[in-house]
C-alpha cells in the first residue's frame, strides 16, 4: 500500500500543469476550511472553488471500480466509506459557500482543466463586479 500516493497523482499532476498553463494560481492538498479535516487536490481559496480528482479505485469509479477476490467485507466498507466521506465533504463546502468540482482520474486532463478553468473565471468575473 505504500506506493498508493494520497497527493500528486499523475491525474492530479496533469491537470494542475493545464491550469498552470492558463495562467491560473491554486494551492495544493490544502484544507478550504480550518475545521473540516478534508483536503482538496486544487484550491481557488479567493473565489471559493474546491476541486477533487478522485482515484478510480479508492472511491469507486463506476466504470472501472472493481471488488479485489480478497477480504471483500472490508473493501466494499472501505470503498462505501469513501464514497459517503466525499458526498459529506461536498454537501460542507456547498453549505459554506463553496463550489466543489469533482472528477475522475480517468477522465482526459485538457477537459478537466478547461472545465476548471472557466468555473474559476466565471466566479473571478461574479467577485469583480
Amino acid at each position: 500500500m505504500q506506493g498508493n500516493r494520497g497527493r500528486d497523482t499523475s491525474a492530479e499532476i496533469a491537470v494542475r500543469r493545464l491550469v498552470h498553463a492558463q495562467g491560473l494560481r491554486y494551492r495544493v492538498n490544502a484544507r478550504p476550511e480550518a475545521d473540516l479535516q478534508r483536503t482538496a487536490d486544487l484550491l481557488f481559496t479567493p473565489v471559493r472553488v474546491a476541486v477533487f480528482v478522485d482515484g478510480c479505485y479508492w472511491h469507486g469509479c463506476p466504470e472501472h471500480f472493481t471488488m479485489p477476490a480478497t477480504n471483500q467485507d472490508f473493501w466494499a466498507a472501505k470503498i462505501a466509506r469513501n464514497k459517503e466521506r466525499d458526498l459529506e465533504t461536498t454537501s460542507k463546502l456547498e453549505e459554506r459557500g463553496w463550489l466543489v468540482l469533482r472528477f475522475w482520474e480517468h477522465e482526459p486532463p485538457p477537459s478537466v482543466a478547461d472545465q476548471i478553468c472557466q468555473a474559476v473565471r466565471a466566479r473571478q468575473a461574479a467577485v469583480s463586479r
